[in-house]
């Protein structure tokens, strides 16, 4: 099988592997050389008409295009969007899992109600001006000082670049607020320091009182100015993690239902394969969570641009689907005002590997949500209260995305990448996913599974989805993923700038 067309409406197919001009594909031979994942013209396409893949527009002609003719960035051409948005019109009910035969996982369950994953105590910084002094009292705890307390994952300095220089309301004071209230009360956090300058704009004195947050001997708070210095918030910061550590590590796992795990949904270094294999089967993934009583978290509003269409069918309701397409207006007047384009990503990578528009990216991406309802659209890092999949606004920035999603909750994540990523996060462990097998044999040692077999192997999406559920499974009760296992997460912290810095 040299390509794969996705619907019968389509006017491309998709090349399985390198391609020399002059091969037959039966009704059309190739005009050029087509690496692997990119598009062939099915039949010729006049200039300005539609390019379809899945079904859906994903750019227009740029000129007129010859059937077997490679069709990429240098003949189609994108344009905004103009969707007639239907509500409500493609629900898809899951039908839910019995009670007594729910899953389960071993997990940590905390005095609020919610559930963990992990078990760390975390350093969470005000301002930028704090991050050495957090970093400082992380590194105090080697692997070798927190021995005694085997039930500790570890210590960890969440810190950022802001938090000064910035207007004290408004839509970026108040999504760093929210980020440092969804880490403080992280159910994957035993434990909570926070550390300010003293002069910031982002007043950790503030926080506490908006979200009533109340200190005690697992939330402590402290700034270097009343301390009186660097190295005595280093040493009292020590201190006071030191008295914490006998406390988090009486923490121990036990019997959680699956309706607890809360799954960010994220891909980054997308290619050709990511809405054809790795994509459907999160989506199954997430599908299967959903019957559990489980939640399911989409992000990266700009990588659902020319998707959302298909997200407003599958609103619970049209005050949900308006929630959705008021966030896409937000973001075409944030690029527009910026003078960018929607159509700025993919990314030079992405397009290496296959991926035209922004459009064709979107539609690929918005498969990591599967098929049930969408309950719900919150804004960057709100608390994630629905059960079932959900949205939530963000950058497409993977790092600044996941970070959202963590601080509303999500106590996994699930990471699909063509290209290749080395991304991981704490306190929520990264899944990673491969698109395809050829990338996930060079980097085996940063993929926990390969998606490509369903192309290789003939592997069903929905086996392959099965397997990528019962990884979350396993890895909610301690398996360490290959992300995890490899360090990564201190530094993916990355609460969204938005607005200006003065």
């Amino acid at each position: 099988m040299d390509t794969v067309r996705l619907d019968p409406s389509d006017n491309v197919v998709t090349a399985t592997r390198a391609l020399e001009a002059g091969v037959s594909l039966g009704d059309v031979t190739t005009r050029a050389l087509i690496p692997s994942g990119h598009k062939i013209a099915a039949r010729d396409i006049p200039g300005g008409e539609p390019i379809r893949k899945y079904a859906q527009i994903i750019g227009y002609a740029a000129g007129d295009i010859a059937a077997g003719d490679h069709v990429h960035t240098q003949n189609v051409e994108f344009r905004n969007t103009q969707a007639d948005y239907e509500f409500s019109t493609d629900l898809r009910p899951v039908t839910p899992v019995a009670e007594n035969a729910r899953d389960t996982f071993m997990g940590y369950q905390r005095a609020s109600g919610a559930v963990g994953t992990r078990n760390y105590i975390a350093i969470v910084t005000s301002v930028n001006c704090s991050a050495t002094a957090a970093r400082q009292i992380a590194a105090h705890f080697t692997p070798g000082r927190l021995a005694d307390y085997p039930n500790v994952d570890g210590v960890v300095a969440f810190v950022h670049g802001t938090g000064c220089g910035m207007a004290d309301s408004g839509d970026g004071f108040e999504a760093l607020q929210r980020v440092m209230w969804g880490y403080a009360r992280h159910p994957n956090h035993a434990a909570v320091l926070m550390v300010g300058l003293g002069c910031e704009m982002n007043q950790i004195d503030w926080l506490l009182e908006a979200y009533g947050l109340e200190q005690g001997p697992t939330f402590q708070v402290m700034n270097i100015q009343s301390v009186a210095g660097l190295r005595r918030t280093v040493e009292m910061g020590i201190q006071k993690i030191e008295a914490m550590l006998p406390i988090a590590n009486e923490a121990t796992r036990t019997p959680c239902p699956a309706s607890e795990l809360k799954v960010a949904l994220q891909c980054g270094g997308s290619d050709a394969w990511s809405g054809i294999t790795a994509n459907p089967a999160l989506g199954y993934a997430c599908d299967l969570l959903a019957a559990q009583g489980g939640t399911g978290v989409l992000a990266e509003t700009p990588e659902i641009y020319g998707a959302e269409h298909l997200l407003t069918r599958r609103a619970t309701d049209r005050a949900t689907g308006d929630r959705l397409i008021g966030l896409i207006r937000w973001w075409e007047d944030y690029t527009a005002r910026n003078k960018g384009s929607m159509d700025n990503n993919p990314s030079p990578g992405n397009k290496k590997g296959g991926l035209t528009t922004i459009l064709e990216k979107s539609l690929g991406a918005a498969a990591k949500g599967g098929t049930s309802p969408l309950m719900g659209v919150y804004k960057y890092a709100e608390p994630v209260t629905a059960r079932g999949f959900t949205f939530m606004d963000s950058p497409g920035y993977d790092p600044a995305s996941v970070t959202g999603q963590i601080a509303g909750g999500c106590n996994l994540v699930c990471f699909t990448t063509g290209r290749g990523s080395a991304f991981g996060s704490k306190p929520s462990p990264t899944i990673k996913v491969a698109t395809n097998s050829a990338m996930a044999k060079r980097m085996h040692e940063d993929m926990d599974v390969d998606a490509g077999t369903i192309l290789t192997e003939g592997v069903s999406v929905e086996e392959k989805g099965r397997e990528i559920y019962d990884m979350f499974l396993r890895v909610a009760s301690g398996e360490a993923s290959k992300s995890e296992a490899q360090g990564l997460g201190d530094f993916e912290f990355v609460p969204w700038q938005i607005g200006a810095v003065m």
